[in-house]
């Protein structure tokens, strides 16, 4: 066999001899909070257990419990971390969810937890308007929901697409229940449609979009338009509906079935400590659904904030919003004007 022939056979022994050398526990995580929190927790979480091998995988919170779901028969994650509660409600009564009870489970409100422990809240994400602050000065910007179906903002307004987002399917759901009939809801959404210039396919192509000024506005949460501002330098900011605005609780869960249950929840309660919170608090701008965190310690940010929750049956919006997704995709989206029209 010639050098040039051994080279590449001893480089793939190599990476192979390599790969087998790392004997470390692999922990999977499904999780939508973005690359910068996951690796930041990956390395912190690895340093304190050398013999773990945190294993994020940055996905929407719609693909997470898709995917879950998928591989019932066969767990991959060990532990998924983020999704409104109206989805893991969802996967909770599916059976997709095994109990557990995480040191602090007394520390949140009833509405923040499954009552049977299959899943519990870590963040509130208060939802409402994400802006370009270059291309809108002060007195454009939107102010309530209604505002963004005015005329003016045709082609002005990027979406991201709803269906693989535990965030936005929570949006669209609130604005549905938000009007006096579920079909005033839907010709609500087909008046945005209209004047929507174009839905993205994940949370990065909607960033770009909006701080190149393809869009002037989108509908999103408060904790990710400050964390793309800050991490980013993305001339963006955050605007809470004045009549309300949803609040979700973002929350943490075990798949049934999943390997390495133990280590799940060593993970969950090193990620759900008072400390932990408090420096996502700080870092990557997220409010913890804990009620013994002491306000004294949390950011400005969060102690200065003027939100009215949008009063919501949560329940109702699980059950439904499946069909409601699946109605929308069908019926309205790209074709808002059309749908007014019939």
């Amino acid at each position: 066999m010639t050098a040039s022939r051994l080279a590449p056979l001893a480089l793939a022994l190599l990476l192979l001899s390599g790969c087998a050398s790392d004997d470390r526990t692999p922990l999977v995580v499904y999780s939508p909070h973005g690359k910068e929190m996951l690796s930041a927790y990956e390395e912190a979480f690895e340093a304190a257990n050398p013999g773990v091998d945190v294993q994020p995988i940055d996905m929407g919170a719609q693909d997470a419990y898709d995917r879950i779901r998928t591989e019932r028969q066969n767990p991959q994650a060990s532990v998924w971390w983020g999704a409104p509660q109206v989805t893991f409600a969802r996967a909770a009564e599916e059976g997709l969810l095994a109990p557990f009870t995480p040191s602090w489970a007394g520390a949140l409100d009833a509405s923040s937890r499954d009552p049977e422990g299959r899943w519990y809240g870590t963040f509130l994400t208060p939802e409402g308007f994400l802006v370009n602050t270059e291309t809108l000065d002060a007195a454009e910007m939107p102010r309530d929901w209604d505002d963004l179906l005015d005329p003016r903002w045709k082609d002005r307004v990027i979406i991201r697409t709803p269906l693989a987002s535990g965030t936005m399917r929570a949006i669209w759901s609130a604005i549905i229940v938000r009007q006096p009939t579920e079909e005033a809801g839907f010709e609500w959404l087909a008046r945005l449609d209209a004047n929507t210039k174009s839905y993205a396919a994940d949370p990065t192509q909607m960033y770009l979009g909006l701080a190149r000024g393809t869009a002037d506005v989108t509908l999103w949460n408060m904790p990710d338009a400050y964390l793309q501002a800050e991490t980013n330098g993305y001339p963006f900011a955050f605007i809470v509906p004045s009549s309300g605005a949803p609040v979700l609780v973002d929350g943490i869960a075990i798949p049934e079935g999943a390997p390495q249950p133990e280590l799940a929840k060593q993970f969950i309660e090193f990620v759900t400590s008072q400390e932990a919170l408090l420096d996502q608090s700080r870092r990557f701008y997220r409010i913890p659904a804990r009620t013994d965190i002491p306000q004294d310690s949390l950011p400005a940010w969060i102690t200065s904030a003027e939100i009215r929750p949008m009063e919501l049956d949560w329940s109702a919006l699980a059950d439904k919003e499946d069909a409601w997704m699946q109605r929308w995709d069908e019926s309205v989206k790209g074709r808002g004007a059309a749908y007014l029209a019939e």
